[in-house]
């Protein structure tokens, strides 16, 4: 329907890529700066939360940067598969959770978003496929 819409395809997944890693790496930074508070916050233990933490900064600065683009993507997608599993299962959270805020749409909302980077390999603007 608007096929002058394509030209900027490559701009539109970067800033795709830098949404999702700025959400990423301030998820990331706030299990590095405080692993002892964010691991009781998410029922977890202080090492798994300080790997999560690296996992997460790591994979928000290959999306950002382009670098190793998809396997960034694909790391981030895991991280929050595990984040739905939890909040579907462990903690028996709705779709949209119990204040229309804190569901795991969020998280599934990151998933897709990755998805597409890993499917455009992270458009034109990349360092290093």
């Amino acid at each position: 329907m608007f096929p002058q819409f394509a030209r900027w395809e490559d701009a539109a997944i970067l800033l795709l890529r830098l949404m999702v890693g700025t959400i990423f790496a301030a998820s990331g930074w706030s299990h590095l700066k405080d692993p002892e508070g964010r691991s009781k916050s998410i029922g977890a233990s202080t090492g798994f939360t300080l790997f999560l933490g690296a996992a997460e900064v790591a994979g928000a600065l290959g999306v950002t940067f382009g670098v190793l683009t998809q396997l960034a993507s694909a790391g981030l997608i895991l991280l929050m598969l595990g984040a739905i599993q939890k909040k579907i299962f462990l903690w028996k959270t709705g779709f949209w959770g119990k204040h229309g805020t804190d569901g795991w749409h969020y998280d599934l909302m990151l998933v897709v978003m990755n998805l597409v980077i890993i499917t455009t390999n992270g458009g034109k603007f990349v360092l290093w496929k």
